[in-house]
Parts: C-alpha cells; structure tokens; sequence
C-alpha cells in the first residue's frame, strides 16, 4: 500500500513519523508567541493642563499690534518686549498660514532711532502683511 509508506512484503516502516512532531511543534511556537509580552516603546512626555486660567499665547493669529511708547518702549499686543522677542513672535506670525495682520503704531513723539530700529527687525523677520495704525496724527494743517 503507497499510504503506509512501507514495501509491499509486509515489513513494519523503519523510518520515524515527524508530521506529529511538527504538529507539536507549531502549537509550542504560537504558544510562545502569543505568551511573549508586547513591547511597549513608550515617550513620557508632559503634556499643557488644559486651564480656563492660563494666559493666552503672545501670537493672535488674526491680528497682532506693535507700540512704541513716547519713552520708546516696544510692545506686543499691549505686553513690553525687547528686540528678540519681538523677533520671536514676529517670526511665529511669520509661519503661520494665514499669516495674521501686523499693525505697526508708535508715538507721534518717539526718537525716529527707536522706530527705524523696530522697522528693521519686523523686515528682517520676513512679514508681508504690515499695516501703519494713526497716520493721521502725523499730518498738519497749515
């Protein structure tokens, strides 16, 4: 007979059965396999509280305001900053999409210096939306 992989004279089969030895086999590897623990690759990372009382981020993304003061303080949105923080936020405005407008208003009677020091790192910062905010205090009637 071809199934019992003997000779046709009758004589037992001398070469040992593996199929059930792979049968075991196969069951012992999906055991382990489903034993092993899944590997976790984990970033702890501290992530902002969500607080009705923090302060708003220094960069609207509709619209932002510089001041200069007539003592020649520069201002973000009504805070006083100095010139890398002012280019810092100038430089979050810049990237963003849509960039927000930037509206640009200093003291009638501030030091030009100050001014034209101000004008330089906003244009430096690569911004396209600037608008001047009270050309009309400028003007005289004669």
């Amino acid at each position: 007979m071809a199934m019992s992989g003997g000779k046709d004279d009758g004589e037992p089969m001398m070469e040992m059965n593996t199929t059930p030895l792979i049968d075991v086999m196969l069951v012992l590897l999906i055991m382990f396999i489903i034993t092993i623990p899944i590997q976790t690759h984990a970033v702890k990372v501290d992530l902002p509280v969500n607080d009705p009382n923090a302060t708003r981020p220094p960069v609207d993304p509709q619209k932002n305001k510089i001041t200069i003061a007539a003592d020649g303080t520069v201002s973000w949105n009504g805070a006083p900053v100095d010139e890398v923080r002012l280019r810092q936020y100038l430089d979050v405005a810049a990237a963003m999409n849509p960039e927000p407008e930037l509206h640009f208003q200093p003291d009638p009677t501030v030091r030009y210096d100050t001014v034209d020091k101000t004008l330089a790192v906003i244009k430096r910062s690569s911004i396209t939306k600037l608008g001047f905010i009270g050309n009309e205090q400028y003007y005289k009637e004669f």
